[in-house]
């Protein structure tokens, strides 16, 4: 059964130091993707906490 995101909030901070350099924006993708990862599985729990009630 597919899942409806009907609203998603990403906020990101932006810093032109970190950009410059390539070895922390390897990093900050690294942190970019467990967060996404992270938020995904949340959404999912939420979704099956609703199905449950």
């Amino acid at each position: 059964m597919p899942i409806e995101i009907k609203e998603l909030h990403i906020k990101i901070n932006v810093d032109e130091k970190a950009a410059a350099t390539t070895t922390a924006t390897s990093v900050d993708e690294g942190k970019i993707m467990q967060a996404i990862s992270e938020s995904i599985e949340q959404v999912v729990n939420i979704d099956k906490r609703k199905k449950e009630r």
